[in-house]
């Protein structure tokens, strides 16, 4: 059977199961490499839906503008519940007040310990006073905070979202170090003294680098105690962290010397040096020592070659790139998968733009025959490759409409808010 006739011979105009079209459409984004059956499914359901949109009542139209402003496999899905719980509360004619009730009552538990991790990290935060002599650079820690809920939610993870929340924010430092003030030979000092893991190499560095790499350096030696204490593995944890951070700075030294020299590099010489530079590795190899593995077979998966960790580290720069791409030009930075596939073929940005989606899109289908195929990953811990593949998610979250980091946008704001402050009114559910 051609499944392109089967969609072909149906009208669009007429379809009229529009719960069944956002089925279709929802299952699109769950394709292997290879599957175009589901590519047809997927134009076929997009432009029905598109066309249906203006005569659905409120409800399904609400459901239908959610699903095509972004499907729910790249969606961070506990940043959905709260609205899926409003939509069922509103919208749904037969309500299960005891089950809504339940709903609502799991989100404020969550939310309440989500709320005490973010006093804790808080504190921690300000006691370690970095941002007093780091003047240059962001200061995003609630921001930071929100990446680790995204990436793990459950209330059983509070170490893990406040090392994660940690990372990051030095992730955001280190990489503004490079992109924002040191010099070259600076740099190369910096670089030095990470990979050697060693505080003497930073004696020449301004006060700002050196208070960098110290805050660097005792926050992986706390981390590694922490999983000391999580698995006895502190020697190795240590080691593998190390070492992922001197590749992140390594990577970063590149792109500030192809900045230095004026130097723009092809597509492919771009994104091997980026899946380093996007600090996907650093937060997987972090993840993995989190969540208990002590296989130093399964840790070696994370380097270069290792399929998931590739693919996640590529989409999170190209998500990146795609949110950061005009502010990063008019600063006149290191240039972008868009910029460098532009010179390249030598078309516009709009038409780079539209290539770097398709790379994306492509990029998820291979992660999804490596997360959904359990023969792709039996190797790799199940929790392993849930949050991993929440580092995709949590990008497009923040990247979606812009800078989520660079810029406090206003969908990040409202996550904030929505996850992190504003509980459900139990009591109105009750009197309801």
């Amino acid at each position: 059977m051609n499944y392109a006739d089967v969609f072909n011979a149906v009208s669009i105009t007429k379809c009229s199961d529009i719960k069944g079209l956002l089925e279709l459409f929802e299952a699109s984004y769950l394709a292997f490499e290879g599957e175009t059956i589901l590519d047809e499914a997927k134009a076929f359901s997009m432009e029905a839906l598109r066309n249906v949109y203006p005569t659905l009542d409120l409800n399904l139209a609400k459901e239908v503008a959610h699903a095509l402003e972004l499907p729910m496999h790249w969606r961070v899905q506990w940043f959905d519940v709260k609205w899926r719980i409003t939509m069922y509360e509103t919208y749904n004619k037969n309500i299960d007040k005891r089950f809504l009730e339940l709903a609502k009552l799991n989100f404020n538990t969550v939310q309440a310990i989500l709320q005490k991790d973010l006093r804790e990290i808080s504190r921690w935060w300000r006691n370690l006073r970095i941002m007093e002599g780091l003047n240059f650079t962001r200061d995003r820690l609630a921001e930071s905070f929100l990446c680790s809920v995204g990436l793990t939610y459950e209330p059983q993870y509070s170490c893990f979202r406040k090392c994660l929340t940690k990372i990051t924010t030095m992730i955001l430092i280190i990489d503004d170090v490079y992109d924002v003030y040191g010099s070259i030979e600076e740099l190369e000092q910096f670089t030095e003294a990470v990979d050697r893991w060693d505080s003497s190499k930073t004696q020449d560095l301004p006060e700002c680098m050196k208070t960098c790499f110290q805050a660097l350096y005792d926050i992986t030696n706390e981390i590694a105690y922490d999983i000391r204490e999580l698995n006895g593995w502190q020697v190795q944890a240590l080691l593998h962290m190390r070492k992922a951070w001197a590749g992140f700075c390594k990577a970063l030294f590149v792109e500030a010397k192809w900045y230095n020299k004026g130097y723009s590099p092809s597509l492919e010489e771009y994104l091997s040096n980026a899946l380093i530079s996007s600090g996907a590795i650093v937060i997987s190899i972090h993840t993995m020592l989190s969540v208990g593995s002590t296989d130093e077979k399964i840790i070696n998966l994370l380097g270069k070659d290792e399929d998931l960790a590739y693919n996640i580290s590529i989409i999170t720069r190209l998500y990146n790139d795609l949110g950061t791409s005009m502010a990063e030009k008019e600063r006149g930075d290191a240039p972008s998968s868009i910029h460098c596939y532009a010179r390249e073929m030598n078309v516009s940005e709009k038409e780079a733009e539209e290539h770097i989606k398709n790379m994306i899109n492509n990029t998820w289908k291979k992660i999804n025959g490596q997360c959904l195929n359990t023969q792709s990953h039996n190797l790799l811990p199940c929790s392993f490759v849930k949050v991993t593949t929440n580092v995709a998610r949590m990008v497009q979250c923040l990247y979606q409409f812009g800078d989520g980091f660079g810029i406090q946008d206003r969908e990040t704001r409202n996550h904030i808010i929505s996850l992190l402050i504003e509980p459900f009114n139990l009591d109105k559910t009750a009197k309801d």
